[in-house]
């Protein structure tokens, strides 16, 4: 899921410039700090005794929890001090924690404090924030339980100058440095949307953890190749045996990607998370923007490749840029078609089928190949192909501004299944009946297969086979991978 879904329609962007106060390391090693290990277990604590909604519902429970929140609110005016730039949220924080309490323990609130955490203001490279909140955690629990985290900023010159261009004030790229077990999961992302509140603010930042989503590629794409034979060419292996260069790699990517959400010929509001619609749209959607993160790498590349060999000399961010505009590449192809495709159940996993379909894409225009039990691709001509699957979900899109709904519906199913079988019970492709194609859109949808494109035989061998490193991927950390 994208930042920008995690956003209202006109939502105000943030005015975002130079950090009142600039790291200057007090944060450092808090992570081991008697305050924030009191925090820690605290938290713990409370997810014991709370409900789904974040309450503490049994009248018995509620001495156990004060004594808890007395512990929160302690540890957050202890660390408070090393986090200067957070000090108005902290403030904020500590109240919603004891208004929580006196108001006896019921659906929290904590609205206040998370209007006051503004982190999109301090984008500064290895910047801190302690972050606690009653929260649900995406691909994690669906509980709202109290969570806390210590994060880092990762900022890395060459992206400040790339937001130049293309600009995203809202996106918050972090490390992860210790947390709650909510965050001992598949989650990579801190939303705000998630967070207990009486109301919804309009929302002016959304973050992911590039340091998880490196880890989890390094790993997963590591065995894959192992298991596929694939020859990675240079760029792709450095990225396995470096964790920083894949995290500034993830970073570059997904600053692209979530601003591409909010861009281009739309055919419907672009917060199209919070529409029901057929599964297959999200894939889509969520592929229009991982390339079009390739298709802006792929000119990047090319715009300062053409510099160097007209004979200028690159400054130290633009061969920074270079290089890793080179590892998007990579890391898009490779991530999509060796984790995406085979993660997570095959019940309406929009996900899968996007990379899926990326895959049968290369491979039916003869830039990937698996024979003799070994993938291989032509490299000078993948960028074109890419490129290329990217310009027909371009043209669906721009296309369907023209159509209703539903015909869009249609016409989306059709760009899919041109390259993809879908399941030979699907009602999709043996034609909606009359009653179906005459009907309200939700008949549509109810429709469509929970697994309406299931795997192919290619990737259902490889499922099996790195199942197992798949699922050692929840909760991973950067010294993991």
């Amino acid at each position: 899921m994208s930042l920008s879904q995690t956003h209202q329609t006109g939502a105000r962007q943030a005015v975002v410039g130079e950090p009142e106060v600039v790291e200057d390391g007090r944060a450092l090693g808090v992570e081991t700090t008697p305050a924030w290990l009191s925090l820690k277990d605290a938290a713990i604590a409370l997810q014991a005794i709370q409900a789904q909604d974040g309450s503490v519902p049994d009248p018995a429970d509620h001495a156990e929890a004060r004594t808890c929140v007395e512990a929160v609110v302690e540890s957050i005016r202890a660390l408070s001090h090393r986090f200067p730039h957070d000090a108005e949220y902290l403030a904020a924080s500590a109240h919603d924690f004891e208004r929580w309490a006196d108001g006896g323990f019921g659906v929290p609130d904590f609205y206040d404090s998370l209007v006051a955490f503004q982190p999109q203001q301090h984008r500064v490279d290895g910047i801190r924030h302690l972050v606690v909140f009653p929260m649900y955690t995406q691909n994690g629990s669906s509980d709202r339980y109290v969570e806390a985290l210590i994060v880092e900023v990762i900022w890395p010159e060459f992206i400040a100058e790339l937001e130049t261009e293309y600009v995203n004030r809202l996106f918050v790229s972090l490390r992860l440095v210790d947390f709650t077990p909510g965050y001992d999961t598949n989650s990579a992302v801190l939303f705000p949307e998630t967070v207990a509140m009486r109301e919804i603010p309009t929302f002016t930042w959304g973050a992911i953890f590039q340091d998880r989503e490196a880890a989890r590629y390094r790993r997963v794409v590591r065995a894959a190749s192992e298991i596929t034979k694939l020859e990675l060419p240079e760029g792709a292996a450095r990225m396995l045996e470096d964790q920083a260069l894949a995290e500034r790699t993830f970073v570059m990517w997904d600053i692209i990607h979530d601003r591409t959400h909010m861009r281009g010929d739309l055919p419907f509001d672009p917060f199209m998370i919070k529409q029901r619609m057929p599964y297959f749209l999200y894939s889509l959607e969520e592929l229009r923007c991982d390339l079009t993160a390739f298709r802006e790498c792929v000119a990047i590349t090319k715009r300062l490749r053409e510099r160097v060999a007209s004979g200028a000399t690159l400054s130290d961010v633009e061969a920074e840029m270079l290089e890793h505009a080179v590892l998007v590449q990579y890391a898009v192809i490779f991530d999509r078609i060796f984790r995406f495709a085979i993660t997570g159940s095959r019940v309406r996993n929009y996900d899968a089928v996007g990379g899926q379909l990326l895959f049968a894409w290369l491979h039916q225009r003869g830039v990937l190949h698996w024979t003799d039990t070994a993938l291989t691709f032509d490299w000078p001509n993948v960028p074109s192909a890419v490129v290329e699957l990217s310009d027909a979900i371009d043209e669906l899109y721009w296309r369907s501004i023209d159509r209703p709904k539903t015909a869009h519906w249609l016409a989306a199913y059709e760009l899919v299944r041109s390259t993809l079988t879908p399941h030979p019970a699907s009602r999709w492709a043996r034609g909606l009946p009359d009653d179906v194609l005459a009907g309200l859109p939700k008949g549509y949808t109810d429709a469509v297969m929970d697994d309406e494109f299931p795997l192919s035989m290619f990737f259902e061998a490889l499922e099996k086979k790195m199942r197992p490193v798949i699922e050692s991927t929840a909760g991973i950390r950067a010294e993991d991978a």
